[in-house]
């Protein structure tokens, strides 16, 4: 778990961009219902949760930079035995000092009261306009209320401003202890993916693999970081397959895309292997291409390179390939000038990786882009995807779709694979399913 002494740091590294005449406000994510009065499991913001760590909803934090009674002031849920004996215990204003290491807290019930007069004497606000209209409007209301009751002399915000504009590259950068949550979450996944790569075989079902991954994730203690892709055969085409529930048949690879979070950051692994353990010529050809481009793009994981350089780095041998298998007629140059490889290979190689899957920070700095910095975490994930109705390509072809993914950790030296435990080697696969009892 992150130490609250790490939480106070973010925040007074937080409050030191803001600036002392602002002030900053974050609400918890709030329940939301699946269907009639059943809520889905809560999953608390990432932003809110990386600047105190408090796991309830209905709470509010508020940075107030040079507060002399305090800087860090939490709204949260009162003590309810009541409700307690339904919903388990909160962690209640009273705790939630000690616990989480904020400065003072209130109850939630209370903030109409206490947060205005916070707000008077600030000139900016930095909040997510936009996220949940409901508190846009209280949030308004709230500087409304200082305008009104002080009249023209108020001390009111002028203006509000992007909180993602100052947080989110704070939270590019990775902490000892963030990374060290991200390996456990890549070590948890990495055995999802492995007793999946065990339990294939023909005549099974997609959610049946999907059921191994999920049990291998709660088993240990996590939670899928997202949705789980099972897909073989012409499934395995659909970049964002959802429905898990094709028949595996031999012969066909099966592509299984999924994650385990532990703590709210997440781990992101994609392999794709064949059913019956043995892959085809042509299958196998598509699947060193693409694992090559993988290898070419980890390796441009280092300080200093730009951040596009993994990308460029997979499209050079993606197109290469695609044009010497005849996937793509003509030269590599032109297939990579005119965008002819994109047919097969149409998404980028990876994405910021932390308390989100596609994690926050921008990859381009005044329009060039991001350079590489030790602490950083990405996917490489390149990928090869021949639809059953590609027009013009050998018919040997249809149907593969490939895609390999790992979680990549920039270090001060050499690319940092936390996801390494699955293997991914042609010849490791096959003699990993042949292994299977």
């Amino acid at each position: 778990m992150i130490a609250a002494a790490e939480y106070a740091r973010r925040r007074r590294q937080l409050m030191r961009l803001a600036g002392p005449e602002a002030i900053v406000v974050v609400p918890a994510a709030p329940e939301r219902i699946r269907n009639n009065d059943a809520p889905y499991p809560y999953r608390q913001d990432s932003d809110f949760h990386y600047l105190c760590g408090f796991p309830e909803p209905e709470a509010v934090l508020a940075l107030l930079p040079g507060r002399r009674h305090g800087e860090a002031i939490l709204f949260c849920r009162d003590r309810d035995p009541q409700r307690e004996a339904w919903d388990g215990p909160r962690v209640g204003p009273e705790r939630a000092v000690d616990a989480y290491g904020v400065d003072d807290a209130f109850p939630i019930e209370d903030i109409d009261d206490i947060l205005p007069g916070m707000i008077e004497g600030r000139l900016r606000v930095y909040y997510h306009f936009g996220r949940d209209s409901d508190f846009d409007l209280k949030l308004i209301a709230w500087v409304k209320r200082v305008q009104t009751l002080r009249g023209p002399d108020a001390r009111a915000p002028r203006e509000f401003v992007a909180l993602s504009h100052i947080l989110h590259d704070l939270r590019l950068y990775k902490s000892r202890d963030e990374l060290r949550l991200m390996r456990q979450a890549a070590t948890i996944a990495a055995e999802g993916h492995r007793r999946a790569m065990r339990a294939v075989k023909p005549g099974l079902y997609e959610h049946q693999i999907e059921a191994e991954l999920l049990h291998a994730f709660r088993s240990a203690g996590a939670v899928p970081s997202y949705e789980p892709i099972v897909g073989s055969g012409v499934n395995g085409c659909v970049l964002h397959y959802r429905a898990n529930n094709g028949l595996m048949r031999d012969g066909d690879l099966i592509l299984i895309d999924a994650g385990a979070e532990v703590a709210c950051y997440a781990s992101d692994i994609t392999r794709t292997f064949p059913v019956n353990g043995r892959f085809t010529r042509e299958q196998r050809a598509l699947y060193e291409l693409v694992l090559a481009a993988q290898d070419a793009a980890i390796d441009e994981a280092r300080p200093g390179r730009a951040w596009t350089a993994g990308h460029d780095a997979a499209v050079a041998v993606i197109a290469q390939g695609l044009c010497d298998l005849g996937l793509v007629r003509g030269g590599v140059r032109a297939a990579i000038e005119s965008g002819a490889y994109k047919r097969f290979f149409p998404h980028k190689t990876g994405h910021w990786l932390g308390l989100d899957v596609h994690d926050v920070g921008d990859y381009r700095v005044d329009g060039e882009p991001r350079m590489l910095e030790p602490g950083m975490v990405m996917t490489v994930e390149p990928g090869v995807y021949v639809p059953p109705d590609s027009a013009n390509v050998d018919p040997k072809w249809h149907g593969i779709g490939i895609r390999i993914e790992d979680d990549v950790v920039v270090t001060r030296g050499a690319p940092e694979v936390i996801t390494a435990a699955v293997v991914k080697r042609v010849d490791e696969i096959e003699a990993f399913m042949a292994a299977r009892a």
